[in-house]
């Protein structure tokens, strides 16, 4: 086994290799960006480098300044977590050629995985199903469009070398072909530095189920069962789970000896998931054809962990270091039940953009880390650490384990209810609806799940007014009663010696200004009014933020964090944000411009859709802008004619900056 390694990646991969690290004995190197100087995983190791600026070309694809690093601290091995660097061939070569063991498998292997057409053309000798396509290297815009009439729409344009749903469009009509095409290539070069792409048919339901694979250097090679990952947004992950519902016995053992045979063909040592397409056939079984191979870890790993009781990233060290493989097939089996939840920093009802901010509240539900147990935790951040434009949108993972499917969902809704992040948009109360929806409750799973229960999940209420009201008005009261002190004359809760008194605030509530009054009667009760409607109210502080709340009939408990004028606002059914307005400080605002496009998001500009003089209308593409890797394009808010462009191609735009000026 090693006795140091560095660990060539941030947040919470990071974290996570460096705690099975510990527990091993082994020593960490982590290495940091200047926006990762205080990062989380900076600290979970036991010596840190700094390598270079913020954007990842300057530092965590700076593959030379990495092994510098390794072989300044002596570490006899790299762990390139995934993403970045971890299935670069020229970088596991590189620490080959350096002496310095990579943590995953040989180039020759990523090499004949990386390519998205060259695995497919692989597969293919090999008698492993494709989806119908094009796979070859020619990418002239013209052939790629031929080939897309002669394959059938739809059709899906995917980045050749990528992957985490990078560089990858649907395309419904061949006349959005061209402009997909373009976007597409943008993406692909911009994330991987390979701008390939290939087309294949677009199956119309289709799950994503991948099987864990793990080979050591002595030919051995096994399966640790399936994961179906078929919610999407963006044709990114969302939720993941193990084992795949619906999926027998005899189905199960052919993907996963398919997955081993692709593996075997390739060499292939270390983890390694071979990722297919599955659409259900008439008598309700599946068949499957083959997508990709991610040479290198999965970000899904720990549901795998959760159903098998193992540690994958052990396996990896002690598979790296040339020892055998810790089990044979034979001795693997399926314990229960595990699902996945991504958390991540962007705003679903926003067409899911990426948001930045600081997270100046932050509480995680009781867990148990890196073991099987009800509730796991994958985190790279902190209470107040900030979200950067730099890297990918994504928080924490939220791992729940259950004797079955059933208890493992109500275990992961318990779970999500009892995150709170306060500070920036988060997809934490989009995912409890996910999770409650009856598609995924019934397990109807495909990529489209989203999409099909949109009114369910998207563009929803917040948490009632009156509830968001109880918060404002309970922490309100506790924060008078502790600055009060035994003289009574100095109490301010209102005491009258005829007649009752009211205290009036002033919230913002779903895009409207709401008049809330509490109203303390002569007898000592209040009564909590909102315009015609009122409630009998009592509140009782159980702590800094938490209150025993009576509203009418219903008594329940409420969490409430304030920051400013900010109130988070956390019940059983659900959070909101509200502002608690200073009817005095606002006096003399004036209403807020209306109809400007503004950059939803920290990012830059890639393209204009649309030039100065051009007459455009409500919900015309008019730019596109690269966010946390992602691009994202942008429509006009209202009629007009572009009267100026504020930034040119290239700029980076700050949230709320205006791209461009439209006059009536």
């Amino acid at each position: 086994m090693f006795t140091k390694i560095l660990i060539a990646n941030r947040g919470e991969i990071a974290c996570r290799v460096a705690a099975t690290a510990r527990r091993l004995g082994v020593r960490t190197v982590a290495v940091y960006s200047d926006a990762d100087a205080d990062a989380r995983h900076v600290h979970a190791c036991d010596e840190a480098v700094r390598i270079g600026g913020p954007a990842p070309r300057d530092s965590y694809l700076r593959a030379d300044l990495i092994l510098e690093v390794a072989r300044a601290t002596g570490a006899q091995a790299v762990h390139p977590g995934y993403g970045f660097l971890s299935e670069n061939e020229a970088f596991a070569q590189a620490c080959a050629d350096a002496g310095i063991a990579f943590i995953g498998p040989p180039p020759s292997a990523i090499a004949a995985m990386g390519s998205k057409s060259a695995a497919k053309s692989l597969m293919e000798k090999a008698g492993v199903p494709l989806v119908p396509g094009y796979h070859g290297a020619d990418n002239d815009p013209a052939l790629l469009a031929a080939e897309a009439q002669r394959i059938g729409y739809p059709v899906l344009i995917k980045a050749s070398a990528g992957g985490g749903g990078k560089g990858m469009r649907r395309v419904d009509r061949a006349e959005d072909f061209a402009a997909a095409l373009a976007s597409c290539q943008r993406e692909a070069q911009s994330s991987f530095g390979d701008s390939h792409v290939l087309v294949e048919r677009y199956v119309l339901r289709p799950r994503h189920i991948e099987i864990q694979v793990f080979g050591d250097s002595l030919g051995h090679c096994v399966y640790l069962f399936e994961r179906d990952c078929s919610v999407q947004r963006r044709h990114q992950k969302v939720l993941e789970e193990a084992p795949a519902p619906g999926m027998s016995a005899a189905r199960r053992a052919e993907m996963g000896a398919a997955a081993v045979a692709a593996a075997q063909a390739v060499g292939y040592v270390g983890a390694g998931t071979v990722e297919f397409i599955a659409e259900e056939v008439d008598d309700g079984d599946l068949r499957f054809y083959f997508m990709e191979m991610n040479t290198r870890l999965q970000v899904e790993h720990p549901v795998t962990e959760a159903i098998t009781g193992l540690d994958l990233v052990e396996w990896q060290l002690r598979v790296a270091a040339g020892e055998p493989l810790p089990l044979r097939q034979d001795q693997l089996a399926i314990h229960g039940h595990a699902i996945e939840a991504r958390i991540c920093a962007e705003n679903p009802d926003g067409g899911f953009l990426p948001a930045t901010g600081t997270m100046d509240v932050l509480r995680w539900p009781a867990h148990v880390a890196f073991e099987r147990g009800p509730v796991r935790v994958d985190a790279g951040v902190r209470q107040g650490d900030a979200i950067s434009p730099y890297y990918d949108s994504m928080i924490a993972k939220l791992i729940v384990w259950g004797e079955n499917r059933a208890q493992a969902l109500a275990r992961l809704d318990a779970a999500l209810a009892a995150t709170q992040i306060v500070g920036l948009h988060t997809n934490a109360a989009f995912l409890r609806r996910v999770v409650a929806c009856s598609s995924f409750a019934t397990a109807d799973l495909d990529t489209s799940l989203i999409e099909r229960e949109r009114a369910v999940l998207l563009d929803q209420p917040p948490l009632p007014l009156e509830l968001a009201a109880a918060g404002v008005v309970a922490h309100a009261l506790a924060d008078e009663a502790a600055l009060e002190d035994a003289d009574p004359w100095s109490h301010r809760n209102g005491w009258r010696m005829h007649g009752g008194a009211r205290r009036h605030f002033d919230i913002e509530h779903g895009g409207s200004r709401h008049a809330v009054a509490l109203a303390r009667l002569h007898d000592g009760a209040c009564v909590l009014q909102i315009g015609e409607r009122t409630w009998r109210f009592e509140a009782r502080a159980l702590g800094d933020q938490v209150h025993d709340i009576r509203l009418g009939e219903r008594r329940l408990r409420l969490t409430v964090h304030v920051h400013g004028e900010r109130v988070a606002v956390f019940a059983p059914e659900g959070h909101v944000v509200v502002h608690e307005v200073d009817v005095i400080a606002h006096a003399g605002d004036s209403a807020a411009e209306v109809g400007r496009l503004t950059a939803p998001m920290p990012g830059k500009v890639i393209a204009y859709l649309t030039k100065k003089g051009d007459a455009v209308t409500k919900g015309q593409a008019l730019a596109v802008m690269e966010a946390m890797k992602m691009e994202h394009t942008l429509t006009a808010p209202r009629d007009g004619v572009v009267a100026e462009m504020l930034y040119a191609v290239g700029d980076q735009v700050a949230e709320g900056g205006e791209l461009l000026r439209l006059e009536a």
